[in-house]
């Protein structure tokens, strides 16, 4: 199979052409069926049949044609996730103990609670 450098090189470049045509596909169909909610199903079908009969030209057409809203909607999807995320940590981490004794100092101050009781909400929120 492999007689010469050339031999190996050019099989090297051909496997990296189809492993990257395999991840702009990937992305393609992410884009269609997951980030755009805005192109009917219709239209999604025929990108989809064009891609299984002419790939790599519907490819190159889709990413010239759609690149820029689809790296608009990548990015949306990134920051949805990154936000979703950052409310999830907030909510499983609750309150840092500087914000409980924060919290019940302005309760004592303003004659809510007793010392002893803002003694007692300390020492709860440092254990």
């Amino acid at each position: 199979m492999w007689d010469s450098f050339w031999d190996y090189l050019w099989s090297a470049v051909v496997i990296f052409a189809f492993i990257a045509y395999l991840i702009i596909l990937f992305n393609i169909l992410a884009d269609l069926f997951w980030r755009d909610h805005k192109t009917s199903g219709w239209i999604k079908a025929i990108w989809v049949v064009f891609l299984i009969l002419v790939p790599y030209l519907t490819a190159l057409v889709y990413v010239v044609a759609r690149g820029k809203g689809m790296s608009e909607r990548a990015r949306d999807s990134a920051m949805q996730a990154k936000a979703e995320a950052d409310d999830y940590i907030k909510q499983a981490a609750g309150r840092s103990p500087a914000q409980e004794i924060s919290d019940a100092k302005t309760l004592m101050e303003t004659g809510a609670i007793t010392q002893a009781e803002f003694d007692t909400l300390k020492a709860k929120a440092l254990n």
